[in-house]
């Protein structure tokens, strides 16, 4: 069995700084092929959701498949939104 793809898209940003790798609102990336081109830090918040969404399960109060979370950076708070990609 093929487990799902996860795709991370940078959907917003909230602080006052740019970010210090270089990520856009708009910029996407497959987990699988380019996991290395994300930040560190938004890669260490976003693993356990990326976890719970392709082994079955869901984030309260999320739309199913789906899960948003911010880096923990607090000049440049890059909000990223999650989507399990069914094969």
């Amino acid at each position: 069995m093929e487990r799902p793809k996860i795709r991370l898209t940078l959907i917003d940003r909230k602080g006052p700084c740019g970010c210090h790798r270089g990520h856009r609102v708009g910029d996407t990336f497959d987990f699988d092929t380019e996991r290395g081109r994300l930040c560190p830090m938004a890669m260490h918040v976003a693993f356990p959701y990326i976890d719970i969404l392709r082994y079955g399960g869901a984030i309260p109060g999320q739309p199913e498949g789906t899960a948003v979370f911010r880096c923990p950076d607090v000049d440049v708070i890059n909000v990223f939104k999650i989507e399990k990609i069914e094969p």
